[in-house]
């Protein structure tokens, strides 16, 4: 025999555990198709879910001024201040010790992962908007108590979470440029970016070798035929050339991949326009113009 209580935490458990096994292993568990259909499910169902929530915001907001009558300008005025204050100095306060801290206590943490410059944690905390997580917590507050009385202050809570939002989310975002010129954070970003990239093509140029030996070794444990072999390592060695002109950092070959991506793209477009000829004129069913178009999109992508 399970509680409630025990039952619901146990879901959650549950819940949680499977997401990360998910997170982990999804790559193996899931379809390559599958994957490319949850990317745009889950990118229009956040788009769907942020629409509906600043829908709520602005239908909510002309309740909160009719019912916030009881409270005068002054009071709302220091309130929302005071609270927005706490809020961003208590994310600084947190910022810094979560940063440093744990390098702190564990070395081998240090060696793998170094402690940032201070202009890290500053830009991090100040980033610290709020939004529809605030949001959402402040309207989860029931209308009336168990006893039937109205919930205290309920009014009063959801303007100083719109105080909150609006000063970290317009003036924060508003003050950010500034913040990260200041911190001489502008060229991070792109030296982060070149750094993600470098480790990207090593990534691929590694996944690609692995890829050849493999080849080598079915071709030999097999004794598969020149004619399906030699194309896979024909394919496989441009990739591998693309791949090394991409992290040479010459200029003519960066010229170059610009000009065969350009050309690509171009191609793909006569592609998808023959294809929706075929399929205006009658001779391409539904189902395999589909089948080909996520192809072209996947290359597209890719």
């Amino acid at each position: 025999y399970w509680p409630p209580q025990q039952v619901g935490g146990s879901g959650v458990l549950a819940t949680v555990t499977a997401g990360l096994y998910i997170s982990w292993n999804g790559s193996r568990l899931i379809s390559a198709a599958t994957r490319l259909q949850g990317i745009f499910f889950w990118q229009f169902l956040i788009y769907l879910i942020e629409g509906m929530v600043f829908l709520v915001t602005g239908l909510q907001a002309r309740a909160l001024i009719s019912g916030s009558t009881s409270y005068s300008t002054s009071e709302l005025a220091v309130s929302a201040a005071v609270v927005c204050v706490v809020v961003i100095v208590a994310r600084f306060v947190w910022m810094y010790p979560a940063t440093y801290i744990p390098r702190w206590l564990f070395p081998r943490l240090a060696r793998r992962d170094p402690a940032p410059p201070w202009q890290w944690p500053f830009a991090l905390a100040f980033t610290g908007v709020r939004g529809i997580v605030s949001l959402a917590a402040a309207l989860a507050i029931p209308l009336v108590t168990e006893a039937g009385q109205p919930f205290p202050h309920r009014d009063l809570i959801l303007v100083l979470t719109f105080s909150v939002i609006l000063v970290t989310l317009v003036g924060q975002g508003l003050l950010l440029p500034t913040v990260i010129r200041a911190l001489g954070l502008a060229n991070a970003g792109r030296q982060e970016h070149a750094a993600q990239r470098t480790q990207e093509f090593a990534a691929r140029r590694k996944a690609i070798e692995a890829a050849a030996e493999r080849l080598e070794a079915l071709r030999r444990e097999r004794t598969l035929p020149m004619d399906i072999v030699q194309p896979l390592r024909a394919r496989h060695a441009d990739w591998l050339e693309y791949v090394e002109k991409k992290t040479d950092g010459d200029a003519d070959h960066e010229n170059l991949m610009l000009l065969n991506d350009e050309i690509e793209l171009l191609l793909l477009a006569a592609e998808r326009d023959t294809i929706n000829d075929l399929y205006r004129s009658g001779q391409l069913q539904s189902e395999p113009r589909r089948r080909i178009e996520r192809e072209l999109d996947m290359r597209d992508a890719h």
